[in-house]
């Protein structure tokens, strides 16, 4: 088949699916709250079921991570993510002010077409899915090229669970057919309200580009600090367990160890023996560089997800049976350095510092190397230096004593169990928050009056008091008069 046909064809599934999700969503947005929580429920309890099986057909289709390291990643985000959002008020008054007169109440945004990464396929449809019928939103999925059958069969079981459950027929859909085109044509759909973008830097700029609202989100390049009083043994422990979870794949996995020359020797040691971590040596680093960036800088997607061992042998680069993590000493950041970038894979940068002011400094670089306003991770006792970077580090999310992955989603830490990060206005996206359900919806916001005219008038007069020995009585009297007009009209 010619490609030209292939794109009429994506083209076409598109008109398609975003119409029935339309239509769909025209219905769901008079369901109650109880019907709502009723095929949320269903879909997250399938979603459960199939979670085995999902992440079976997800790494046997894109080769990328390890099959039981995405179980957990789809039980993450059909158990954790429903457990946070099942009670969530998201229909009629959800909120209401007394002191204010202020009732806020929810109404969905529409259709929203969601873009999915290879690195996390079926769990980030299972999550995207659910925050978005929570918010009485359709949604209309469009899979990485590499992912289509697992996220379209992930969509199917889904949108099953939720039509037995009472939706109507295509709240929930998936592109089949992918192509750029495709992927374009859906984002600027005119019925298409709102766009939910996860994956590579150029697909997160498409969405921006299509001229809806948006949220994207931006990589992660985490830096880890082990400070001079940290638990050494258990910093690295959470480390390796973090950066090895389906072979770095999470966007919030450590990129960079910084330690300090105090500790520097044990880190060391706790990441040759416990973590099964190879050291390598500058000629090897070479070899690497030049296997997992491409000239033009760019990762190269085949040591997406896969092991350490693998992407060893296929750099010609000999380690030992069973290495976890291939540890690279550093000694700068930026362009001619090109491991201090995110690496989506069980390979880390290493460093070492004098002090925390110096870690400090070194942790902004490494953010500013393409990890702005996501995440940082620090391993201290020193609530003092914690709290310290805290306040200085542009990233959204600072995680203490904990694993990057597990923290950054909500999974070891109180932040809100999340599959889509934001990164804030520092990494060019509209919000630092963990995407949830209240982002899909739009607030409409019922207000009694405050205070009478005559009280506002008497508010204003006192907010002049303050000059009337630069103005004149008069001129006062008319300037309250003219505000009181206007307001009154």
């Amino acid at each position: 088949m010619r490609n030209i046909d292939k794109d009429l064809l994506a083209l076409q599934e598109v008109r398609d699916l975003v119409s029935r999700a339309k239509s769909a969503q025209k219905i769901i947005e008079d369901f109650s709250q109880e019907d709502i929580d009723r095929i949320v429920s269903a879909m997250a309890s399938e979603a459960i079921k199939a979670s085995d099986w999902l992440a079976k057909l997800a790494a046997e289709e894109t080769g990328v991570g390890v099959y039981e390291h995405k179980i957990i990643k789809n039980l993450f985000a059909a158990k954790a993510v429903y457990d946070y959002i099942k009670d969530m008020k998201t229909v009629g008054v959800i909120n209401v002010d007394e002191s204010k007169g202020i009732y806020e109440i929810a109404e969905p945004v529409g259709v929203i077409a969601a873009l999915t990464p290879v690195t996390n396929p079926t769990s980030t449809a299972i999550f995207k899915a659910l925050i978005a019928l929570k918010a009485r939103n359709a949604i209309v999925f469009s899979p990485h090229p590499r992912a289509v059958e697992c996220t379209s069969k992930t969509v199917e079981i889904l949108h099953k669970a939720a039509i037995r459950a009472g939706a109507p027929e295509g709240v929930l859909g998936c592109l089949t057919t992918v192509t750029i085109e495709a992927a374009q044509a859906l984002m600027r759909h005119p019925d298409v309200k709102l766009i939910l973008a996860t994956g590579g830097a150029d697909m997160v700029k498409a969405a921006y580009s299509a001229g809806k609202p948006a949220y994207g989100v931006g990589p992660g390049n985490v830096p880890a600090y082990i400070e001079a009083s940290a638990n050494v043994a258990e910093a690295v422990k959470n480390i390796v367990e973090s950066k090895t979870f389906d072979n770095g794949t999470i966007c919030s996995s450590e990129q960079a160890i910084i330690c300090e020359h105090s500790n520097s020797a044990e880190v060391r040691a706790c990441l040759e023996k416990n973590g099964r971590g190879f050291f390598l040596r500058s000629d090897e680093i070479h070899r690497l560089e030049k296997y997992m960036f491409r000239s033009d800088g760019t990762l190269n997607p085949a040591v997406v997800g896969k092991s350490a061992c693998y992407i060893a042998e296929a750099a010609g680069i000999s380690v030992p049976k069973g290495t976890r993590v291939l540890v690279v000493p550093l000694d700068g950041v930026g362009k001619e350095y090109p491991l201090s970038k995110e690496k989506l894979s069980p390979v880390i940068a290493f460093y070492e510092v004098s002090n925390w002011q110096e870690a400090c400094e070194l942790c902004i670089k490494i953010l500013e190397t393409g990890g702005m306003g996501h995440t940082l991770c620090i391993h201290s006792q020193d609530k003092e230096v914690i709290m310290r970077f805290a306040l200085k580090k542009p990233a959204f999310r600072i995680l203490v004593n904990q694993p990057g992955v597990f923290g950054a989603i909500g999974g070891t830490s109180g932040l809100v169990p999340s599959l889509t990060l934001g990164c804030g206005t520092a990494g060019g996206n509209i919000t630092s928050d963990n995407i949830g359900p209240r982002h899909l919806i739009n607030i409409k916001r019922l207000s009694y009056p405050l205070r009478t005219l005559e009280e506002l008038q008497s508010y204003l007069k006192a907010g002049l008091s303050g000059v009337e020995k630069h103005i004149d009585p008069e001129t006062i009297r008319r300037i309250v008069e003219e505000v009181v007009r206007k307001l009154s009209k």
